[in-house]
């Protein structure tokens, strides 16, 4: 490589460092201020971003979590840094230190079940519960569940009504009939996650999302299509104020 070609590639590595530090603005202070921690959404994000946003957050905080991550930022994170967690089908991963993953790996407190109804709807199920995890929840899953097959939720709706469970997350795709369903059978918060799944008038998960928000069951709430991560965290904060109130 002659020297013009490498003093032009060091002056972009400068300006894309430059571009990096006046984009990327941590908050390493919301798990403090907001009971939740920051996670980086990789979508819309190039590799450098990636890295350069996981970078900074783990000094702060020693992990971080990073969705809707591709192979490529995938891989870019794990040439970068040691520890690093995926969950391929959930598009989602954990970046810690060596210290925080020794803590992450120990504890588990509060109880999160994890429902989807069809296989279609697993990948955004899997960002939620791995989202869970990350927050130091027990995870519980049962999948492919749906409707076409009612008596398939004997069994989430007998282990959710028996558990210590705070709270079920609820994923679907087509009509979005099952958070419904559940809503109507347990005593427990319901989190219904609309997926992007189905033919035509399914219209990227607009008809489920319209569905769960008409639901005739009360103790239902709804986050956006293909929101695993934000019911998580919901379901998180749910489990922190019943700690809250223990004390």
């Amino acid at each position: 490589m002659s020297s013009q070609k490498k003093r032009e590639r060091k002056e972009r590595k400068e300006e894309l460092k430059g571009s990096n530090e006046r984009i990327i603005r941590i908050d390493p202070l919301r798990l403090e201020r907001a009971g939740k921690p920051e996670a980086i959404l990789a979508d819309g994000k190039s590799c450098e971003d990636v890295v350069e946003a996981v970078r900074t957050s783990l000094a702060s905080t020693g992990r971080v979590l990073v969705t809707r991550v591709s192979r490529e930022q995938i891989e870019a994170i794990k040439s970068r840094f040691d520890i690093v967690v995926e969950n391929e089908r959930g598009r989602i991963c954990a970046v810690f230190t060596e210290e925080e993953f020794e803590k992450w790996k120990k504890c588990r407190e509060g109880e999160v079940v994890i429902v989807s109804a069809g296989t279609s709807d697993v990948p955004v199920a899997e960002e939620a519960a791995f989202t869970a995890d990350f927050l130091g929840m027990r995870v519980k899953r049962f999948y492919d569940v749906g409707v076409a097959g009612l008596h398939r939720i004997e069994e989430p709706v007998m282990y959710i009504r028996n558990s210590e469970a705070v709270a079920v997350i609820v994923v679907a795709g087509m009509e979005g009939a099952l958070p419904s369903v559940i809503a109507g059978l347990v005593d427990r918060p319901v989190i219904a996650v609309p997926t992007s799944v189905g033919y035509g008038v399914a219209f990227n998960g607009l008809t489920a999302l319209f569905s769960m928000l008409l639901s005739c069951p009360s103790g239902v709430a709804v986050v956006n299509i293909d929101n695993g991560f934000g019911a998580a965290v919901f379901a998180y904060t749910i489990w922190r104020c019943c700690k809250a109130q223990s004390h």
